[in-house]
């Protein structure tokens, strides 16, 4: 039998991608109770506000100088996925879109050519601990795709699949799951054509148990990611949390746990298998595209900042909501 392991390295922040994937961050921050801004009951002066990705008292203000978060900042050329297992993302962008989501929800966008947002982590709890469990995972856009016009879309937790077998736990945010379907992709992703495999799931195996991650149907890249529990085994291999597996995906794969449960991100799809081309925010296939992007940003701010605030949150009462470009609310 051959090795189903093509590679091991150690996750790091942000984690290692293989194509059509550009990038993946593993938020975890246990913030203290809330204040009435929403932002953090805690002495702030000994941090590198707008800077601050040091991990000082179990969490981080990342670009926050008040609230935790990224405030406004444009994206062009890929999608962002946006899971939220634990506390809550308010998101707010140039389309005038926003909502709040969190406790197993995501979030899909679609930037395309061009799109500014904001995702502030509002501490809702003034009288216990916030604790944010986030994963954003950039999905690159093809050449033909860099332009399309951007868009929004919710995955409520409620209509995320949810497999439960004997021995694990499997989300299906994107791709099949043998005959389980995930909720439909974003109209211009790479995801929605169903021949690119990708799929997206959060797999929580049980402690002591033994659990097959099915094969895919062609050669695909496929990142397993260890992100918490003990030591586990895979084809005879000890493995231990915080690092990343890349596997061939034409064969099943076969997990063992030890004395507790483990916790998975899997990463897959089909390359795209074009020129990349990154700068911050933008992602294009030429360097001369991504000088044409800040020019054009520069210009035109990708539609302005509808918002008062660029740490734009919403109201401490509001619950899990979604306002869409054409003004449709959903709340949950």
């Amino acid at each position: 039998m051959s090795n189903p392991i093509k590679k091991i390295f150690q996750l790091g922040f942000p984690w290692q991608t293989q194509d059509p994937f550009l990038f993946c961050v593993y938020h975890l921050d246990h913030y203290p109770k809330g204040n009435a801004e929403l932002g953090p009951d805690a002495d702030l002066s000994d941090r590198n506000l707008g800077n601050d990705f040091v991990v000082k008292d179990g969490w981080r203000m990342y670009h926050g100088h008040s609230i935790p978060g990224f405030p406004s900042h444009p994206h062009r050329g890929f999608e962002t996925i946006t899971i939220v297992n634990k506390g809550f993302c308010d998101h707010s962008d140039s389309l005038g879109a926003a909502g709040r989501f969190g406790e197993g929800d995501v979030q899909w966008m679609t930037a395309g050519r061009g799109v500014q947002h904001s995702e502030m982590f509002p501490l809702l709890n003034t009288d216990k601990e916030n604790t944010l469990e986030l994963f954003q995972i950039w999905l690159n856009l093809p050449k033909a795709g860099k332009f399309v016009e951007p868009h929004f879309k919710m995955l409520w937790h409620e209509e995320i699949p949810v497999i439960k077998t004997d021995t694990a736990t499997i989300k299906i945010i994107a791709g099949n799951y043998s005959d389980t379907k995930a909720p439909t992709a974003a109209p211009d992703s790479w995801a929605a054509d169903t021949g690119n495999e990708v799929a997206v799931w959060n797999i929580h195996i049980n402690a002591n148990s033994d659990y097959t991650v099915p094969k895919a149907s062609t050669d695909l890249n496929r990142t397993l990611y260890f992100y918490e529990g003990d030591k586990i085994t895979i084809h005879g291999q000890e493995i231990t949390p915080n690092y990343g597996i890349e596997l061939d995906a034409t064969e099943t794969i076969s997990i063992q746990t030890n004395g507790k449960s483990a916790h998975f991100l899997l990463l897959q799809g089909k390359p795209i298998n074009e020129p990349v081309a990154k700068y911050g925010p933008f992602v294009m296939n030429t360097d001369a595209e991504i000088q044409k992007a800040m020019e054009e940003y520069r210009t035109t701010q990708f539609g302005g900042w509808p918002w008062p605030y660029p740490d734009n949150v919403h109201d401490a009462g509001k619950g899990r909501f979604a306002k869409y470009p054409d003004g449709t609310l959903v709340e949950k």
